[in-house]
């Protein structure tokens, strides 16, 4: 049996870790064993054969905690197949997943030893009593898109090479709006 697949999130209000769990469930329907945490919870990558991380966009930049994870598991991420997804966007307009799409890569360029074999940007949520002022003023939104989510997280078992006696596909990056 292969190593766990790891997946782990940055989640200020929740959304993110949703999709991590819906995330993680495909991978366990798929015969993968799978461990879900918060990133600030993982402190070893080693016991993991790949790893799918998530992560929230605020304010125009990846959520603080996975910016240092990141920083702080870049070695053992460029080490095994690691596929990544961002929360953010309002809507799913082009503009606003582009705009999304380019903090992550920002994120990401910071790490540049570490390149994911597959990305994604799912629309964000915005609950109004979860935030302050002024942005409690914002329009309700859940722009996530579950049949995306679910088919991005079905195309990954492959990379972990969870077929017994199969290994890995070669990495190349596969892109999801």
């Amino acid at each position: 049996m292969s190593r766990p697949v790891l997946v782990a999130y940055a989640s200020k209000h929740g959304s993110t870790a949703e999709v991590a769990e819906v995330v993680a469930s495909s991978l366990v329907d798929r015969g993968l064993v799978v461990d879900v945490r918060p990133v600030g919870e993982v402190d070893d990558l080693s016991p993991y054969g790949g790893i799918v991380f998530g992560g929230a966009l605020y304010m125009g930049r990846l959520h603080a905690d996975g910016r240092r994870f990141l920083r702080q598991h870049r070695a053992a991420l460029a080490a095994v197949p690691f596929a990544v997804f961002a929360m953010g966007p309002g809507s799913l307009e082009e503009k606003d997943v582009s705009g999304s799409r380019a903090q992550l890569e920002r994120a990401l360029e910071t790490v540049p030893e570490v390149v994911p074999f597959a990305v994604a940007i799912f629309g964000g949520v915005v609950r109004r009593e979860e935030l302050r002022f002024p942005f409690n003023r914002m329009p309700e939104t859940d722009a996530r898109d579950w049949d995306a989510i679910h088919h991005w997280a079905e195309s990954l078992p492959g990379h972990f090479g969870s077929e017994p006696g199969v290994p890995a596909r070669p990495l190349g990056v596969a892109t999801t709006q």
